[in-house]
């Protein structure tokens, strides 16, 4: 795992991609705060810049750093959630701006992966995290589910847990207002 992390930084400090597990599905990242980065993301999954990716951190504190304001509401359902959660919340910042939305909106999953947890941390800032697919087909639910066109594509494929067959699916998605009010995107 750490030499996989080691090769991870020195990848995503250069402004490439990466294909590693989370705590859902198999990924496609980059820093996300690079612009360029993410438009490589963009460009390997054939997606349009429209359609919002979210963003990996570590920690509530990480959070805060990429967030105008945490609504009170999205606090209280990340101290009871124990499920894989991404909050789409109402501003971001620091981050690329081809992250965001039209109303500058962005989506954010603090990760419980212990890989992911790890490479964030040593790396010091948040990673793209978008399914690695090409967009309009399947999740992979697995690593050998991924298509070769992605394997081919990205910077660095982490090798770690590429041999588990836990078939995995993506996080739940809620969008939190500010004035508390919750809408379930995807359960």
């Amino acid at each position: 795992m750490h030499k996989d992390i080691e090769k991870c930084i020195e990848v995503l400090a250069t402004g490439g991609t990466i294909l590693y597990p989370t705590d859902t599905i198999w990924g496609i990242g980059c820093d996300a705060t690079q612009f360029d980065a993410t438009r490589k993301v963009y460009e390997l999954k054939q997606r349009e810049d429209a359609k919002a990716m979210l963003v990996l951190v570590n920690s509530a504190d990480m959070l805060s750093r990429y967030v105008e304001e945490i609504p009170a509401m999205a606090e209280e359902i990340i101290d009871v959630n124990d499920a894989p959660l991404t909050i789409i919340y109402p501003a971001g910042r620091n981050l690329a701006r081809n992250l965001l939305s039209q109303e500058g909106a962005i989506g954010i999953r603090i990760t419980t992966d212990p890989f992911c947890k790890e490479l964030i941390h040593r790396y010091h800032k948040p990673l793209v995290s978008t399914s690695a697919n090409i967009a309009g087909h399947p999740a992979p639910a697995k690593f050998s589910d991924i298509a070769s066109a992605i394997k081919t594509k990205v910077g660095y494929t982490v090798a770690w847990r590429q041999n588990d067959h836990t078939k995995r699916k993506p996080s739940g998605i809620l969008k939190v207002k500010l004035n508390g009010e919750i809408e379930v995107i995807r359960k």
